[in-house]
């Protein structure tokens, strides 16, 4: 990360440990999305590359984590000359229900909001500044909008039974995590939608979840200390389903692609 934020494109992919990543095809489709926008031209075999790369990543360490999270996480960065770097590393635990503090959203042009860029600096702060509070972490206003999570999604239960998620033409970044487990929550009788999500909204949630990669799906207890909702109540239910699915089912190799 340089503090330019076309220099670089990334995802943070969940890792077996070997020769498999979770859901890459929508990792690689994300790139392909993203790279567009920040002007980055993108090797033309980039599944060849990375799981070639794959084959000579070091085990960071043991996994600590349960049965519904991957074990590892493997940042994939491809720079703006088009060359690909891979950084692994161990997955971390989470809370039974997660707390968070408000921080403001960084700011950036429309063509570099709500991608993964080279500028991701403001990111880790939120992260410190979380953990420097007694947090987990950092959710990130535009004003009075919800935009992101320093390193999740935030979805929210309202009241009238419908999920909801912040709009990624507002700057939200499009969430693979999300992507995977959409189609499970809705046929489970949950309705997701985007929206404009405001802290009244919030503060009158059923609950709030956080979905990512590493984290795979948490529940959301506190924000600011103000209590929301009822954690781990139906949508987190739903939606743990869900990726408790993928987890079993969505590791993908060179191979899927060779076929």
């Amino acid at each position: 990360m340089t503090g330019d934020p076309r220099s670089e494109v990334f995802s943070t992919v969940a890792w077996d440990g070997g020769m498999r990543l979770l859901a890459a095809d929508l990792h690689f489709s994300r790139f392909q999305r993203h790279s567009e926008r920040l002007g980055i031209i993108l090797p033309e075999n980039i599944p060849e590359i990375v799981f070639q790369s794959l084959a000579e990543a070091e085990i960071p360490g043991e996994p600590v984590v349960g049965d519904d999270q991957a074990p590892y996480l493997i940042k994939i960065g491809i720079d703006s000359t088009g060359e690909v770097h891979l950084t692994p590393r161990v997955n971390g635990k989470w809370p039974e229900k997660m707390i968070a503090i408000t921080l403001a959203a960084p700011k950036w042009s429309d063509s570099i909001r709500g991608t993964k860029h080279g500028d991701w600096q403001p990111y880790f702060e939120a992260r410190r500044i979380a953990n420097e509070h007694g947090a987990d972490i950092s959710l990130l206003f535009d004003e009075d909008s919800l935009v992101d999570g320093d390193r999740c999604m935030p979805v929210l239960l309202d009241n009238d039974g419908v999920a909801y998620y912040p709009k990624p033409s507002e700057g939200a970044l499009d969430s693979v995590t999300l992507e995977q487990i959409r189609d499970g929550i809705e046929a489970a009788g949950v309705p997701i939608r985007e929206a404009r999500i405001t802290l009244s909204m919030i503060l009158r949630a059923s609950e709030m979840i956080v979905l990512g990669s590493g984290l795979g799906v948490q529940a959301l207890g506190e924000i600011d200390g103000r209590i929301i909702g009822k954690p781990r109540g139906r949508l987190y239910q739903v939606a743990h389903n869900a990726w408790s699915h993928r987890l079993q089912t969505a590791w993908i190799s060179m191979e899927d692609f060779e076929g």
